[in-house]
């Protein structure tokens, strides 16, 4: 089962490409949601208010990915589908790329702009740090507190991380497991007598 994505942690380093006497400025942000890339797209554009495009893609999502693209201006699909594609070439999800251009005078043509748009998108993920990360599934656990040794137990054999926990005379624990383990930790916590295990949504 593959159970790992590649992203960013961090926004990369700002990148120059220059041809013909245009400048491409390219950057790498993580994002999760679309209301972040616009935010992040609002702040660039207010950075570089005297650039003539501020063209991006963005891929969102680990197991069902949502993309977009955009050529502010440029010619269709000649700056934001070759950002896009470089995001695809990584192989990495939950990143927005935007790359700033200011026009030098000389037009380079559709096959110019597009290998403009796709080195600079190249170099931003170059100068980023592209970690791996296991796709992990948040389940609560729910037990009276004379289980709770028992409970622990398997938490600690199975090197299981607690994200948060309620221990009352009702006791609840929180545990992200990573995707492949899922099976076998809902069997282990299953075996156990009034103990309940169930999924729950991504916690806060």
């Amino acid at each position: 089962m593959d159970d790992t994505y590649k992203t960013i942690n961090t926004p990369g380093e700002e990148t120059l490409y220059k041809d013909k006497n245009s400048k491409f400025y390219g950057y790498a942000f993580p994002v999760t949601t679309e209301d972040e890339t616009k935010q992040i797209i609002t702040k660039l554009k207010k950075q570089h208010h005297s650039a003539r495009h501020w063209c991006y893609a963005w891929q969102i999502g680990i197991e069902q990915t949502r993309y977009r693209v955009n050529d502010d201006g440029e010619p269709s699909n000649s700056a934001g589908q070759p950002i896009y594609g470089q995001i695809l070439s990584y192989d990495v999800t939950n990143i927005l790329i935007i790359v700033v251009r200011y026009f030098g005078g000389v037009k380079l043509g559709v096959g110019g702009l597009i290998n403009a748009y796709k080195t600079s998108a190249q170099l931003a993920l170059e100068a980023s740090t592209i970690v791996e990360k296991t796709i992990d599934v948040h389940f609560e656990i729910v037990f009276e507190y004379k289980d709770m040794n028992k409970v622990m137990r398997i938490i600690k054999e199975n090197n299981l991380s607690i994200i948060k926990q309620n221990l009352e005379l009702n006791c609840k624990i929180y545990i992200s497991v990573r995707k492949k383990f899922i099976d076998k930790i809902k069997n282990a916590f299953s075996s156990l007598y009034e103990v309940e295990i169930k999924k729950v949504k991504d916690l806060d």
